[in-house]
């Protein structure tokens, strides 16, 4: 039986934008401070750092900005090695080989998606010099044993918080030997990495921020972001650097976002459990599992596809597609990028569950603005696919 084609989409995920935002962005205009400098930019970085519990936060014009600023601000050489998951944007392997570095790569859990400490451990060398976690679709890796093993080998860490604003973690009380604490995503390691992109719980449009506790890479990542002009001599460089800035105008948008978000994570919650709740008994999928020492917000409401059902990711898209709702397909794998191949890059090297996650995985819309007929909707057409 044919459908009809949908006249309209359910789409994967819009900005949820409201008063606030529209009024900042006038008092912005009409300030005439559009560029990189205003009140803005200040209070955005100051307030989003707060909230991540670190004492700086330096704000640049996207996510692989903020990752690769993070990465030069580490001053990596030639052999020196970074461990990361393979199921993540190119983003993260890029940085790294732009850094000159060598990017290693390590598998992910099954059930939670997020790269596996255990082979993390397995993969430290003499050349180790940092470890890169990557929080996946609104849920935070286990980083208790990853804060340990950087610990004991004195890595650096580097937290890609990108898809997780507002998650947490439990991990071991720094006060204390015997009991946990909830810890903010972001809130870890040497630099945490934020993108602020449309489809993020905060958005900036395009926009991103790294956050760290030191002095010293506070003022080493700003030089980055700012072509490292000269402190005496603005036109006369040392080091080079990237024009890297985010203007005023995107974090007025972004602080008027930031002072929503409350809002905004009880809403990704909710439509988090209402897909879990709905999808629950639907035996040829599976979904992201939230474990108990993590306290997910479903920034992207995944499943994966059962072998058994004959098909993978993208023939239930185009099903998805032909009643109507938009999807997206989960990261292809760095160690099965055509480009990173062909560097020489992870040869022989097999990552089962990331090629899996790949093939049979994708997520399903999940804009905060979704509204509860839409949700069932799309899970009507799930279950009726997965029939």
């Amino acid at each position: 039986m044919l459908l009809e084609k949908p006249t309209t989409m359910i789409p994967v995920c819009q900005p949820w934008l409201g008063e606030r935002e529209e009024a900042y962005a006038i008092e912005c205009v009409r300030s005439g401070w559009v560029s990189s400098a205003g009140r803005f930019v200040d209070e955005f970085e100051q307030q989003w750092a707060a909230y991540c519990h670190r004492a700086f936060g330096v704000s640049v014009n996207n996510g692989t900005s903020a990752l690769q600023a993070a990465i030069e601000a580490l001053d990596l050489s030639p052999g020196d090695e970074v461990i990361l998951p393979s199921l993540t944007i190119i983003s993260c392997a890029q940085c790294i080989i732009q850094a000159g570095a060598t990017p290693v790569l390590v598998d992910c859990d099954p059930e939670t998606w997020t790269m596996n400490p255990q082979q993390v451990a397995d993969r430290v060398t003499n050349h180790t010099r940092a470890v890169m976690a990557v929080h996946l679709y609104g849920h935070p890796v286990d980083m208790q044993p990853i804060l340990e093993l950087c610990e004991r080998h004195g890595l650096a860490l580097i937290e890609d918080a990108a898809q997780a604003h507002g998650a947490e973690c439990l991990v071991s009380d720094t006060n204390s030997d015997d009991s946990k604490t909830w810890q903010r995503c972001g809130s870890f390691g040497a630099m945490s990495c934020f993108s602020f992109y449309a489809n993020k719980i905060i958005t900036t449009g395009e926009g991103g921020m790294v956050l760290t506790n030191d002095k010293h890479l506070d003022k080493r990542l700003r030089n980055i972001r700012n072509l490292c002009f000269g402190q005496d001599q603005r036109f006369r460089h040392e080091s080079l650097g990237h024009n890297f800035r985010l203007t005023n105008l995107q974090a007025a948008i972004g602080l008027a976002q930031f002072e929503r978000i409350e809002e905004i994570l009880q809403r990704k919650r909710h439509i988090g459990q209402l897909y879990a709740h709905n999808l629950k008994d639907v035996s040829s999928i599976s979904i992201q599992e939230n474990r108990p020492w993590a306290k997910s917000v479903y920034w992207m409401n995944g499943i994966v596809i059962e072998e058994k059902l004959g098909m993978n990711a993208a023939t239930f898209a185009t099903s998805l597609r032909a009643r109507g709702i938009d999807s997206r397909p989960f990261f292809t794998g760095m160690h099965d990028q055509p480009v990173l191949i062909a560097r020489g890059l992870f040869s022989g090297e097999s990552y089962p569950v990331t090629t899996r996650l790949s093939q049979q995985g994708l997520y399903l819309p999940s804009g905060a603005g979704l509204s509860d007929d839409q949700v069932a909707t799309v899970c009507q057409a799930v279950q009726e696919i997965a029939s």
